[in-house]
């Protein structure tokens, strides 16, 4: 039986490649409009990075993290003994841990200076079941803009996830903007006991998830799928009632921001997204329609205290992310095309093995200046020839016999127009890069 590729993973063919690319390089477009940067940090991270910077509360901590102990380490844990911190890794579940840890380690945040604004993108590694829109291994783009705490810069970032969208093609019509606050280390403490007070008077009707961590972040109830959990917790504390007054002014700030903008949202107080670094402004962008249960395709916030959680200095921080694969669900689904379909602006077709050897010249220095070229290594006949051009969708196909060898042309056909036109060998690449026009 031939190897398969793992469960919960994608091979990315040559059109959905292509569309991926152009995915990335479109966000990357959009976002350096404002200022974000590029970073590559690395795929794996020591697994406390996750740990403390997730929370150990989180589904991605306690369930889903792909986790690795190699070598000598490995032989240790098996005869019974400890294995440093240091020594043990994870795959990245998320992103914005591991670019906040080059921001600490690396010290991009200097006292006074502007704040540091970074773009990524890779894939992201999850243990869990695979569904449509939810795999194993995914592929992300996303953001963080560390050292500003400023409301501007959370409305500035939503503004600019809504931009890339419609530009990637979403339509604005098929998107829903969900806005709420957390609050911060101010007020979140009371709002957490009201709702754990509010869940133990009512974990007979809760499942064994959300009682088993009520202790630790009961705000994950409001996440819970269990029909029971989510009836119980439409009637749970909201956390607007219980904002301090710092808090209501930057969500009351951010919301000014959007309105002036014309970004229409809606205020949802249960929504509080997946991991526990949130403070203040959380959001969460869904398709209306055509997605089932798996609607959000980007979401983000703002993470005031994450920086000290992994060990660095005090640091606010905001960012988001946002999944290729539910964002090609959403542009299916709104009838986009996500299949770029390899570019070949010409074919050179030989007629005999004669012309094989200039065909295979011809080709380079088409190349060379600029042009997308293709050639038969097969030594097909010229009808066979054609058909693999037509199937690759060149734009034009320069014939070679020994005659043209001779003359030192090419005969050039337009395959939409059917029109041939005689050209210099030399001129071919300039014919073909200015739409059948040749230049000097």
């Amino acid at each position: 039986m031939a190897i398969q590729r793992p469960k919960g993973t994608e091979d990315l063919l040559a059109g959905k490649a292509i569309f991926y690319r152009h995915f990335v390089d479109t966000a990357f477009e959009v976002f350096g409009r404002y200022g974000y940067v590029p970073i590559e940090v690395p795929t794996f991270e020591q697994t406390d990075l996750f740990v403390r910077g997730l929370g150990t509360a989180t589904d991605v901590v306690s369930k889903e993290m792909f986790t690795a102990i190699s070598g000598e380490n490995l032989k240790s844990l098996l005869v019974g003994e400890t294995v440093k911190p240091e020594s043990r890794f994870s795959l990245r579940p998320e992103g914005t841990a591991g670019v906040v840890r080059a921001v600490a380690q690396n010290n991009l945040v200097a006292q006074g200076s502007a704040p540091v604004k970074l773009m990524y993108a890779g894939s992201m590694f999850r243990a869990e079941r695979p569904q449509k829109g939810r795999l194993r291994e995914f592929h992300q783009v996303g953001i963080e803009c560390l050292g500003a705490s400023a409301p501007s810069v959370d409305a500035e970032g939503i503004i600019m996830l809504m931009r890339f969208y419609e530009r990637i093609g979403i339509p604005r019509e098929n998107m829903r903007l969900l806005l709420n606050s957390m609050g911060d280390h101010t007020c979140r403490p009371a709002y957490r006991e009201a709702v754990r007070t509010y869940i133990m008077d009512h974990a007979s009707e809760m499942c064994d998830e959300c009682t088993r961590r009520v202790d630790i972040n009961p705000l994950r109830s409001f996440d819970c799928k269990n029909p029971d959990c989510q009836r119980v917790m439409a009637n749970a504390p909201i956390i607007s009632d219980w904002l301090c007054d710092d808090c209501k002014s930057h969500y009351n700030q951010v919301k000014a921001y959007l309105d002036a903008a014309g970004i229409e949202y809606v205020e949802d107080p249960s929504l509080v997204r997946g991991l526990d670094y949130y403070t203040r402004t959380v959001f969460e962008i869904q398709v209306v329609d055509g997605m089932g249960s798996q609607s959000a395709i980007g979401g983000g916030g703002r993470y005031d205290g994450l920086m000290e959680e992994i060990g660095g200095k005090s640091c606010p921080g905001f960012g988001f992310a946002l999944g290729f694969e539910r964002c090609v669900l959403a542009l299916t689904a709104a009838g986009v095309s996500v299949v770029n379909n390899p570019t070949c602006t010409l074919f050179i077709a030989c007629v005999d093995d004669t012309a094989r050897s200039q065909g295979f010249i011809l080709a380079q220095a088409c190349r060379d200046a600029g042009v997308a070229v293709e050639i038969d290594h097969q030594s097909r006949s010229l009808k066979s020839q054609f058909k693999l051009a037509d199937k690759l969708g060149a734009t034009y196909v320069a014939v070679l016999g020994p005659d043209e060898v001779a003359a030192g042309v090419a005969k050039v056909r337009d395959m939409a127009s059917h029109e041939e036109q005689s050209v210099s060998f030399a001129g071919v690449a300039r014919f073909v890069s200015h739409g059948g026009v040749e230049t000097k």
